[in-house]
């Protein structure tokens, strides 16, 4: 039976998640001699404008649920309405190359976050294809190389940007949710850019349901740990701040089972050649007030606590 792997996906959505998030985590990862992958939003930190979302079915349950407002800090909640955007790659470019440096891998995870969050199922192709292209630019002026990977904010996806991802010559992808490497189908239409899809909950999903603390969540996680690939999404808003001693207990309970910890890339490497096509769709999942992307042909719940 195949020992089980983990590759740790860093979700980087805010100004303050990279300025006081990456660092936090880079290390904690260093102290366990962990390499994991960052996505990290490069344009307008505009997560103020979030609160658009108080009308849609869920988001305030899951506001209070996961304390979000105390998790976030007033300069996140703010950041786009009251206080001017900043750029966040621009502002921050330093933190983008430490964690190069560190030897983690770096890849897009958007321009505008909440806008494409939000809005990309009404974007035109043209308004993907340049929001993609925003990031790439700046990514590539900062790091002095172009991006190999990206991974869609809230796992929300298209088929334009699908597209627009195949005409990027990424290696991989991480956008959506399921449980291995596939390549993707959606609207009757294959593309060529691997998918590695989340396996695991996130912790913002969790907490608050089924009896779940951040005294126990940890002991769910270990639950969900399976022979083979495990894709285990953080945020650095949450385990790179607030949940940073959670997150911590975490990788030393894994290291003291034996678990593999591998980068998205190495995931890619092996995986390329041989994984299958699978359908991919956009589809409501337990503790998210938003659809996100869900790999079909294959049983997915985010709720299965024991």
């Amino acid at each position: 039976m195949d020992k089980p792997v983990i590759a740790l996906k860093v979700d980087v959505d805010t100004f303050v998640g990279t300025r006081d998030g990456v660092p936090n985590l880079l290390a904690i990862l260093e102290r366990f001699g962990i390499r994991a992958t960052f996505y990290f939003s490069m344009g307008p930190d505009n997560s103020g404008k979030a609160i658009r979302r108080i009308f849609r079915p869920g988001f305030l349950k899951k506001m209070f649920r996961t304390k979000a407002p105390s998790m976030f800090g007033l300069r996140t909640l703010l950041s786009g309405t009251i206080l001017p955007p900043p750029i966040i790659a621009a502002k921050l470019p330093h933190i983008l190359k430490e964690t190069e440096r560190a030897g983690h891998v770096v890849g897009i995870h958007c321009w505008d976050h909440v806008k494409w969050h939000d809005y990309l199922p009404w974007f035109p192709k043209p308004v993907t294809a340049m929001e993609l292209g925003k990031a790439s630019a700046l990514y590539q002026e900062v790091l002095g190389h172009r991006a190999l990977t990206t991974a869609a904010p809230g796992w929300t996806v298209s088929a334009d940007s699908l597209e627009v991802q195949d005409a990027m010559h990424l290696s991989y992808c991480s956008d959506c949710r399921g449980t291995h490497p596939f390549y993707p189908v959606m609207d009757g239409r294959t593309f060529r850019t691997l998918q590695i899809p989340t396996t695991w909950p996130t912790m913002d999903e969790l907490l608050g349901e089924n009896g779940i603390t951040p005294e126990t969540i940890n002991d769910h996680y270990l639950t969900l740990l399976k022979p083979g690939l495990n894709v285990h999404t953080i945020h650095t808003e949450f385990e790179g701040m607030a949940m940073a001693p959670v997150f911590t207990d975490l990788l030393a309970r894994l290291t003291d089972r034996g678990v593999r910890f591998v980068t998205l890339a190495e995931v890619a490497e092996e995986a390329a050649s041989s994984a299958p096509g699978a359908p991919l769709a956009m589809a409501e999942i337990a503790g998210r007030a938003m659809p996100v992307a869900v790999q079909g042909n294959q049983p997915y719940e985010t709720n299965n606590v024991n």
